[in-house]
């Protein structure tokens, strides 16, 4: 699996991005996938994750209701749509993947294997 992440950018409070992961390797669906967010003062946090077929999702608590978390397994995509945005979204934004069991993923960042660069969020106020 090789992963790319894209779609960041800059957007003003309220506003709505699209991160896209995506895996040139075309195994994806083979893969749970997690996204995770890193500031200097927070470090790296888990944001939201996805089971390889969809079943299960996960999302942090600061998150909830505002982003979704959703794949593709024909384009080999992971997204994560994130709306209302907050100043406090702000991080750079990395997707992960893991060959765990079907149903499952990883809440822990060390746990996945796979990582794909980073992708600047960055919200003004």
């Amino acid at each position: 699996v090789q992963l790319q992440a894209s779609g960041g950018g800059l957007v003003q409070t309220g506003g709505s991005l699209r991160l896209s992961c995506a895996d040139s390797g075309r195994t994806l669906s083979k893969y749970a996938v997690a996204w995770f967010r890193q500031t200097p003062e927070k470090g790296r946090t888990l944001v939201a994750a996805i089971s390889r077929t969809s079943s299960s999702t996960y999302y942090a608590d600061s998150v909830k209701g505002r982003f979704t978390v959703s794949r593709d397994n024909a384009k080999n995509t992971v997204y994560l749509q994130m709306n209302s945005l907050k100043p406090e979204d702000t991080a750079v934004y990395y997707c992960a993947a893991d060959p765990i069991y079907s149903g499952y993923y990883y809440t822990l960042s060390g746990e996945y294997d796979y990582w794909g660069q980073g992708t600047l969020v960055t919200v003004s106020s």
